[in-house]
């Protein structure tokens, strides 16, 4: 592997100009005027593809934003991988938040990233990340060192729940049939600590209205003996947690599968300074479920949380309103074996019965995902450990996510494959908010990671 190593020393300029471009790309999904921004995303991610030696390269249409799509069958007797990752990214808002233009990324040092890192929005989130293995399978191909067969799928609707994707999966099975699914969409404890991801809380993401009356009304004339949906959905809200943080829905507990104290105590073992934790947020004190870590809050315990909300007058000056109507959108992150469907009914059987009679409740359910957890004895996750610890030095810790990614329990019943999640973020790069940004460090460090991943998997499966 020393020709790749080099090689990757010798185009590091080129590979960081490279992704700087498709960074340029505003590819919102989620909202419709960015839409001409995503075609073009697609396209510049299947021209990449092309350039560096992928066949059958295709972008799909989809009842939502293209899906893109190459291969390179090098040995019909080799194992196949699959490459999913998402070019899509999240809206930038609050843009007055960010420190430099959102879609003009530049580098600049930090204490994490003395080597400097990339801030733009996508940076790590995922176009960062799915365009590393763009760039090893560069490597791999000069250099006649591509021992799998590889398969390319890169969405363009992972933020807004991957609507599409299991669609056209099912319809293409035949196509992206392969032997494992690697994903980097994730994260490492640190810089010094690799790890791998074995685990991902699933996802139920629900909107509630509450209407009061039929009209905004005076609140002097109203206030006292009309409800104010805004007070209403603020208790109502307020009350979905106990003393201790624990979410009250009558069965919301039910199914989560219990961790047991072992493997709790290898959990914790991981690296956490809860000093420069809530330093780095500004916090003063943890808030979360009495009787677990932070650690296992954010891995193995569902979660509740309001992610936006909303209702009467919020611009300028002042307007003594009583509104009609208030908002709400809430995600529950769930954990084995909890099932998105069944806590979605529990949710909006609980909120209508816990409404007072002086207002309305509409609750509706938009997208969801499965738990997942990833075997760690299985030939995929091996090959994945050793390609860390070649690159790091040290062997990996295996981690369980807070995050979700929906669609990895869809690849496993579609293409009876198990994922691997190899990613090389921090949690510290504020994907998803103001600012986000990727090391240099981890942007490279990927692509030199990957080609031991398909050098020891190929061995492995013989």
């Amino acid at each position: 592997m020393k020709e790749l190593k080099n090689y990757l020393e010798e185009n590091k300029q080129r590979y960081l100009e490279e992704l700087m471009e498709l960074l340029r790309i505003p590819s919102v999904s989620a909202d419709p005027k960015y839409k001409n921004d995503v075609r073009r995303m697609a396209e510049a991610t299947a021209e990449h593809l092309r350039k560096v030696g992928t066949d059958a390269v295709e972008v799909f249409e989809t009842d939502g934003h293209p899906i893109v799509y190459g291969e390179k069958m090098v040995n019909i007797k080799a194992p196949t991988v699959l490459v999913y990752g998402h070019y899509d990214v999240q809206p930038a808002d609050p843009l007055e938040l960010w420190d430099s233009p959102a879609f003009e990324p530049v580098v600049k040092k930090t204490k994490i990233h003395p080597d400097g890192a990339i801030f733009a929005r996508g940076a790590c989130d995922d176009k960062g990340q799915f365009f590393m293995h763009v760039k090893a399978f560069e490597a791999m191909l000069k250099f006649d060192k591509l021992p799998c067969n590889v398969k390319f799928m890169i969405e363009g609707e992972e933020e807004v729940g991957s609507r599409n994707l299991e669609k056209f999966c099912k319809a293409n099975k035949k196509k992206l049939a392969c032997d494992v699914v690697l994903i980097s969409d994730t994260s490492i404890i640190d810089n010094q600590t690799p790890s791998l991801t074995v685990g991902l809380r699933g996802l139920s993401y629900m909107e509630v209205e509450v209407t009061g009356p039929n009209r905004d009304l005076h609140s002097g004339v109203y206030g006292g003996a009309v409800a104010n949906p805004i007070n209403v959905l603020s208790t109502m809200i307020a009350s979905l947690h106990d003393k201790k943080r624990k979410i009250t829905i009558p069965g919301f507990y039910d199914d989560v599968k219990k961790v047991s104290a072992k493997e709790r105590k290898m959990m914790n073992q991981a690296p956490f300074d809860e000093k420069n934790y809530k330093k780095d947020l500004h916090i003063g004190d943890f808030l979360g479920e009495a009787g677990f870590t932070t650690i296992e809050r954010t891995g193995i315990r569902p979660t509740l949380d309001v992610n936006g909300m909303w209702g009467g007058y919020i611009g300028e000056g002042a307007k003594t309103v009583l509104p009609s109507k208030a908002y709400a959108k809430i995600s529950m992150r769930l954990v084995p074996d909890q099932d998105p469907n069944k806590i979605e009914k529990l949710f909006q059987r609980h909120f209508e019965k816990i409404a007072p009679p002086s207002v309305q409740v509409k609750v509706t359910a938009h997208h969801g995902g499965y738990p997942v957890v990833v075997p760690t004895n299985s030939v995929e996750y091996k090959a994945a450990e050793k390609a860390m610890e070649q690159a790091f030095g040290k062997k990996p810790l295996p981690q369980r996510g807070g995050g979700s990614i929906p669609i990895v329990a869809m690849f496993d019943q579609v293409f009876n494959a198990k994922s691997i999640l190899m990613g090389f973020g921090l949690d510290s790069d504020d994907i998803h908010s103001p600012n986000e940004h990727y090391g240099l460090f981890n942007y490279y460090k990927g692509i030199e990671t990957i080609p031991y991943f398909y050098q020891y998997y190929a061995a492995m499966k013989k």
